[in-house]
């Protein structure tokens, strides 16, 4: 019987019978084998229902999946570039933030591609950025946002690792943004390089405006810095440097919070003409991410309610003030499409938590480590083999299969090497977001042809210099866990 169930497996695989299918059949296999009780698989399905945090998945899917077919996309460009459009680069920029944006919404990298696609290839063209630059830039940006909450990569991951999801959306959020800053002093010597006309920055004005509130600009961002200065000062002879630092840093942070929005209102202020009916545009989308990170660590909502808060206003954003989508016609047609999406994974991931329970009562994990120990000594030589290891898997495989096959074999060995489990989330979604534009099998590669009508290897020749700055990121995110985890221990999450 066990033979049988192992040779039709085999041809299920082989003439590509769906991903739930080949785990499922694996767990009653191994189980079979040892002669253990096979409701054990649904007792798992069951378990994994009651996960409140599940519920997420399919309310901000829809959510970002009404956003996408709804106009919303050239509101947030159009926004974007009134802010942007004097940098070199600065459609490139707009671009990177766009498809960044999108991503964290609906989780998903082709749909983002398909979406702003067609409407910023154009542009990038028409503002004389050579092809090859806009290609690659598309192709390498279009998962850009998996590292930004509410991403369905990283909800899944909370449940697959059993972190808390609040925690994993702070963490994701400076190496997401350092991925986006890094792209974009790449696009802007590229602008440069290619003299991209921009329209000229008002400095006159701008730094009519700073000298007029520099009374109340210059206390407030002072304020973090030398209170963390202070803080330092008074814990050093007590409890050392260590103690000093932190203290230092955590104000440090505050510090920079109140920059950003300082900043932010500085430059609309002084690109008010422009500004203006671009805000006017985009005024009922702003609310989104306050609801999403506001609401969240506010202690208003929870990642569920948040949801269903988001899912509710954009509803009513595109049918009442935007009337973008028709409730009829539209909404019908989306759900489906989103729901096919929810419910491959919630199946993958039901048969998946079953082959985890083999594993764990096999202790799979367990000799993998022991295996491990032998041939790598080194936390650091680990973490070269992870990425390497993670990469190709990147490149095989798509981020939710990867998520519920692959964590559960990791995660226990990244733990005996002193790997935070919220670190290795940030480093495990970094390196499939990189290897869905990674040759020779990227997911994003084959999209691009799709949607480009580009033969794959000059998408391959397009996404190698992004492919660089991504891989430079990826070391840095790796090696340097306080950019997963500063924001983690500075709210007590961790």
């Amino acid at each position: 019987m066990t033979i049988l169930l192992g040779i039709g497996l085999l041809l299920a695989a082989i003439c590509g019978a769906p991903l739930f299918i080949i785990i499922g059949g694996l767990a009653l296999l191994f189980f079979t084998a040892i002669d253990t009780n096979l409701t054990v698989i649904i007792g798992e399905m069951y378990r994994m229902t009651s996960s409140s945090t599940l519920v997420a998945i399919p309310l901000f899917t829809f959510a970002g999946y009404l956003l996408s077919e709804s106009k919303s996309p050239e509101r947030f460009v159009r926004l974007y570039r009134a802010y942007f459009a004097w940098m070199p680069g600065g459609l490139a920029i707009v671009s990177l933030i766009a498809c960044a944006f999108f991503t964290a919404f609906t989780g998903a990298s082709g749909v983002t591609i398909i979406a702003l696609g067609g409407i910023l290839h154009p542009l990038l063209m028409k503002d004389r950025y050579s092809e090859k630059f806009s290609l690659g830039l598309l192709t390498s940006s279009g998962s850009l946002g998996l590292l930004f909450p509410p991403s369905l990569p990283l909800i899944l991951y909370a449940i697959v690792a059993k972190v808390n999801v609040d925690s994993l959306f702070l963490a994701g959020i400076l190496p997401g943004s350092f991925f986006i800053l890094l792209l974009s002093f790449y696009a802007i010597y590229m602008g440069k390089k290619n003299k991209v006309e921009r329209v000229a920055f008002p400095w006159e004005r701008f730094f009519l405006i700073v000298k007029k509130s520099w009374w109340w600009l210059l206390p407030l961002n002072l304020f973090g810095l030398v209170q963390g200065m202070g803080k330092a000062a008074y814990f050093f002879p007590l409890h050392g440097i260590a103690d000093s630092f932190s203290a230092f840093r955590a104000f440090f942070v505050q510090d920079l919070i109140a920059i950003i929005p300082t900043l932010l209102t500085l430059l609309t202020a002084t690109l008010w003409d422009e500004v203006k009916p671009a805000l006017k545009e985009a005024f009922w989308l702003l609310p989104l991410p306050a609801i999403v990170l506001g609401g969240i660590y506010g202690g208003v909502f929870t990642p569920f309610e948040a949801a269903s808060v988001t899912v509710v206003y954009v509803m009513l954003v595109e049918l009442l003030a935007y009337r973008d989508l028709s409730f009829v016609y539209d909404f019908p047609r989306i759900a489906s499409e989103s729901m096919v999406l929810v419910g491959g994974i919630l199946l993958i991931l039901g048969c998946a938590l079953g082959l985890t329970n083999y594993l764990v009562d096999e202790q799979i994990p367990m000799k993998a480590v022991a295996l491990m120990r032998e041939y790598i000594s080194s936390k650091l030589m680990f973490l070269m083999v992870l990425n390497i290891f993670l990469l190709v898997v990147g490149c095989l495989m798509d981020i939710f299969s990867a998520i519920i096959i692959v964590v559960p074999l990791i995660l226990p060995i990244a733990q005996e090497f002193g790997v935070h489990p919220v670190h290795l989330g940030i480093i495990f979604l970094t390196n499939l977001e990189i290897g869905y534009s990674t040759p020779p099998v990227g997911l994003n590669l084959f999209i691009s042809s799709y949607r480009f009508k580009k033969k794959i290897p000059e998408l391959y020749r397009a996404s190698l210099p992004f492919l660089i700055v991504l891989f430079f990121a990826l070391l840095v995110i790796t090696y340097v866990p306080e950019l997963s985890l500063g924001l983690v221990d500075y709210f007590g999450l961790k």
